[in-house]
């Protein structure tokens, strides 16, 4: 990142910086803009040429400058199997209510788009293309995903899912409904042990999660995200489908395209080595199930405690429960980069769970953007063992959402595991609620599994405020329970907040009083914020030898979302 000013430190107070630049006009943020954390406008990618490189900037505004430490940016498909052309038409982000308003109707395109991915020849692409008058969509139900196969959308392209959950349905009847064990639906697109597949292309995956639905429970009732809701008002299990799954297999490439709308999470990688998700745009929910601003009426959006006895018409990303961003779960070798994403859950979440006990290794999360959503997390499933995390030049900016998170790595002794060498650097971060949270009492657990998160170091960390939350709220606990003391260690260097933040000091689940049970090392770059040690709270701080590091220029970290479906 570029270096904006020489900051002079006397013990750990910031004592004098310069200013940045313009904290409001046109990129600024709606109704929470900050003094110096000015915005500019990000690269638009959506005329670029098939083949032509489209990484966009990171945080750190610098286009000029290749990352030598990540391998090369891919490219599309050289080679087609077959191209299929659109023969629906959609606007503004929705199709006509009578294209699928029958069962029989609910996804046209699903043979045809099945039959080219099943035919094509490994190393070759299935390219989905615009018709010559005006049509621009197809509409579809579940497809699987052939080894070494890649489905290539074109610029122009929208992808529907079906609003039929029977096209979902794995046989128990419950997929569209709050029932069972929540696990009732097959995915938009599924791989399974693929070799070297993707979807690629600057076209749109849409999940139509606020879509009614046209069979089941809850047909002409609800929408996909109003069953997500009957989670919280019932207590009861969604069953909605994910976008993209992928189960085993390795070097599987998600690469421009756009992702939104998803009824539940977006992508889940699971037990895969090898996942690259490069240039990704990621929103839900888009425009067409809200409104500018998110401003919904109210009685228009699912309500937490009253299950919907009609269909909501406007969603926020507070209401399109579950729609995790990416969730790379047991895998390795995972790279997101230059990427964007905003939605109603864990923007990206590392997991590692299951009864292989695949350990989650060798993460790689640099230049990317995040905006609504519950931030970057690892966890809350740990149980198989994190090693091994670099999230360097992160952007976030949470909108002043009431849910937002900054940073977090979240667990129960129920599915806890060891979480280790994790490294947040270069982190720019706005109008977020919770910056930092790394808390083994995320949920209520069975003192079975026990968390032990250690060797995590923040550094080059600069939060720029809000003007709601101020400097947000810090959570730090390590586990103590029934004898058993797994201490957080934490290094925070050179971690600055231009307005304090506060120490959280709620127990969570039956945890001790925050800060607890955790071992700082402060340094060597300063630290703005007070941390006492406690003995008894089992809080020790090590202050190491200061020096007199500049402060994170966030002054071109915070951009627009790159999209003109974005309400925000």
């Amino acid at each position: 990142m570029k270096l904006f000013c020489v900051t002079i430190f006397t013990g750990m107070t910031l004592s004098a910086c310069g200013g940045s630049g313009d904290a409001g006009g046109e990129n600024a943020n709606s109704g929470s803009g900050t003094a110096g954390a000015s915005a500019t406008p990000t690269t638009d990618t959506s005329n670029t040429p098939a083949g032509t490189s489209t990484t966009p900037t990171g945080p750190g505004g610098n286009t000029s400058v290749v990352d030598a430490a990540l391998p090369p940016e891919p490219q599309l498909p050289k080679a087609l199997c077959a191209t299929l052309i659109a023969g629906l038409k959609q606007t503004a982000g929705l199709l006509p209510s009578s294209v699928d308003a029958s069962r029989n109707s609910s996804n046209p395109d699903t043979v045809r788009i099945q039959s080219a991915i099943s035919n094509c020849p490994a190393g070759q692409a299935v390219k989905l293309m615009a018709g010559s008058d005006g049509q621009n969509a197809f509409l579809s139900g579940p497809l699987t995903l052939a080894s070494g196969v890649t489905l290539w959308l074109d610029q122009g392209v929208t992808l529907f899912a079906s609003r039929s959950p029977a096209d979902f349905d794995k046989g128990d009847g419950n997929c569209g409904d709050a029932a069972g064990s929540g696990n009732s639906c097959n995915a938009l697109i599924t791989a399974r042990n693929s070799q070297s597949s993707g979807v690629v292309g600057d076209g749109i995956i849409d999940g139509r999660g606020g879509s009614v639905l046209t069979s089941g429970a809850n047909a002409g009732k609800m929408t996909w995200w109003d069953v997500a809701m009957l989670n919280k008002s019932t207590g009861k299990n969604q069953n909605n489908p994910r976008l993209i799954q992928l189960f085993g297999g390795s070097n599987f490439t998600l690469y421009r395209i756009a992702l939104q709308n998803a009824p539940a999470f977006h992508v889940v990688p699971s037990d895969v080595n090898g996942f690259t998700a490069w240039g990704v745009k990621l929103l839900t929910p888009t425009l067409a199930y809200s409104n500018p601003g998110y401003a919904c009426a109210a009685g228009t959006s699912p309500d937490p405690t009253t299950p919907a006895t009609s269909p909501s018409t406007c969603f926020t990303p507070e209401t399109t429960k579950n729609t995790d961003g990416i969730d790379p779960a047991q895998a390795s070798n995972v790279l997101i980069a230059y990427s964007y994403l905003s939605g109603g859950d864990d923007n990206i979440a590392i997991k590692a769970h299951g009864s292989q006990l695949s350990p989650a290794v060798n993460h790689r999360i640099v230049h990317n953007h995040l905006y609504y959503g519950h931030g970057m997390s690892i966890g809350s499933e740990t149980d198989a063992g994190v090693d091994g995390v670099e999230i360097r030049d992160m952007a976030i900016d949470g909108q002043d959402s009431p849910n937002g998170v900054g940073i977090r790595i979240k667990s129960d002794d129920g599915r806890g595991g060891e979480v280790k060498n994790v490294r947040y650097q270069q982190i720019c971060m706005r109008n977020v609620k919770e910056p930092m949270i790394f808390d083994p009492y995320y949920s209520p657990g069975n003192h079975a599994l026990t968390p032990n998160f250690h060797d995590i170091t923040v550094s080059g960390f600069h939060n720029a405020g809000s003007a709601k939350y101020g400097g947000g709220v810090l959570t730090f606990n390590g586990y103590d329970l029934n004898g058993i003391v797994n201490v957080l260690k934490i290094t925070l260097d050179s971690v600055i907040f231009d307005s304090a933040p506060a120490l959280s000091t709620a127990r969570h689940n039956g945890g001790p009083t925050p800060p607890s049970n955790t071992q700082f090392t402060v340094g060597p770059g300063p630290v703005n914020f007070a941390i006492s040690p406690s003995a008894s709270n089992n809080v020790t701080v090590t202050a190491v030898q200061k020096s007199q590091l500049p402060l994170t220029d966030c002054s071109q970290a915070f951009v627009p979302f790159p999209s003109l479906a974005s309400p925000f």
